[in-house]
């Protein structure tokens, strides 16, 4: 994708109706409510109560304690039609927030340094709006506010505890406040937009002794050290230059003093992809790296391998369709990114997985008032004009498709 300057984009505040409009102060008040109280993922108890309270004050069908803390809303049209889910990560990370505003975190070491209390603000504005315009849209909507994005996962949980099902669901939605494109643009595409995620921690076992007499000695550290160097090799010399994929060995420690060879090494890192032709594929070359470089210098080692994430596909019909309704909310064509990619890990895959669907980026930086740090930094925070945006996109999206 193209960088794109973190300056906004001219925004038609004319484009998005009356009635949202009119939601922006409570939409800015639940979001820096929210903000003030972060929570990590399968602990978000005060986030869940929030938006329990406020579903239950508008009249809203709903069902709490899903996946542990997960909520989901139903919303019915005035008449029969099909049934969209609208899905909005609730948790936190854990990062002590350096931003100096009134409504910082008050939770020592958490902060919302994702956006994620603002997907929760605008799910919650799309489910006010659609409690007061039934007649608007046919069917059902369901509200998906899911825990533990950042890990351990929620998606697939909930999932299994029936939440696309009863009534089922045909197709689902999601959005990502992005820091990463500007105030005034959306990005989307079909197919893969986010990448797979996938980790691994390993261990050389090697034989420590004395620096000065390494022939007595299998050093962990020149074991590690080939080993990061060959891992590079497999994106460089086994994937087809066409494709993307990253592997990174992110941790490495070893030894503890100047002149004694160190008998272990630990590494950690990461690998993503795109397509999903490599499922398998990554875990099965990386031990063939690992096990080679060792035996050939008498080393053993463990391994750790973890599937974490799936990559998010955007089903074709589903993303032209948001595409369509971005047309009409951005001022200019312009503001439409159509090849948005990023290889950040989503578990809305699961969701896309089960569903046909479509997760889209919408533009929330604004570097003129200094709101445009990136993701999981300890100053991320972006501009809140992007909240009724958001919830105009939702229901434009809902109104197109429930009809």
């Amino acid at each position: 994708m193209v960088s794109i300057p973190l300056t906004p984009h001219p925004v038609d505040t004319s484009r998005i109706r009356v009635d949202i409009q009119a939601l922006q102060p409570d939409l800015v008040e639940w979001r820096r409510q929210l903000h003030q109280r972060p929570e990590l993922g399968f602990r978000e108890q005060i986030t869940a109560t929030f938006i329990a309270q406020k579903l239950q004050e508008w009249g809203i069908e709903h069902q709490t304690g899903i996946a542990q803390t997960g909520i989901v809303a139903v919303i019915k049209g005035n008449r029969p039609g099909p049934v969209l889910g609208i899905r909005a990560d609730m948790d936190a990370l854990p990062i002590q927030e350096e931003n100096d505003v009134p409504y910082r975190s008050q939770h020592d070491g958490v902060m919302h340094a994702c956006g994620h209390d603002g997907h929760v603000t605008i799910a919650l504005g799309t489910a006010r709006y659609l409690s007061q315009h039934r007649p608007d849209f046919a069917g059902t909507v369901k509200i998906i506010f899911q825990p533990a994005e950042e890990g351990p996962g929620g998606a697939k949980p909930m999932i299994e505890a029936g939440v696309l099902k009863n009534p089922d669901v045909d197709a689902i939605i999601g959005l990502h406040l992005w820091n990463n494109l500007p105030l005034g643009t959306i990005g989307i595409r079909s197919g893969a937009l986010m990448a797979a995620v996938e980790l691994f921690n390993c261990t050389i076992l090697g034989k420590g002794g004395h620096g000065a007499i390494p022939q007595q000695t299998i050093d962990s550290i020149v074991v590690a050290a080939q080993i990061v160097t060959m891992l590079q090799t497999i994106v460089a010399r086994n994937v087809d230059p066409l494709e993307s994929a990253v592997v990174t060995v992110g941790k490495l420690n070893a030894g503890t003093a100047h002149n004694v060879i160190a008998a272990t090494a630990q590494m950690s890192g990461t690998v993503r992809y795109f397509s999903p032709q490599f499922d398998g594929f990554f875990k099965q070359r990386l031990e063939q790296i690992i096990s080679g470089v060792c035996q050939s210098h008498g080393a053993a080692y463990s391994l750790e391998y973890y599937s974490l994430y799936p990559p998010v596909i955007n089903d074709e019909r589903m993303a032209n369709l948001v595409r369509s309704v971005a047309e009409t909310v951005i001022e200019s064509p312009l503001g439409v990114v159509p090849e948005c990619q990023t290889m950040g890990g989503e578990d809305m895959s699961f969701f896309l997985q089960a569903v046909p669907g479509c997760y889209f980026f919408l533009g929330s930086a604004n570097a003129d008032k200094d709101l445009a740090y990136p993701h999981h930094h300890p100053r991320f925070n972006f501009d809140e004009t992007a909240l009724g945006m958001g919830v105009e996109m939702f229901v434009r999206c809902i109104e197109k498709y429930c009809r």
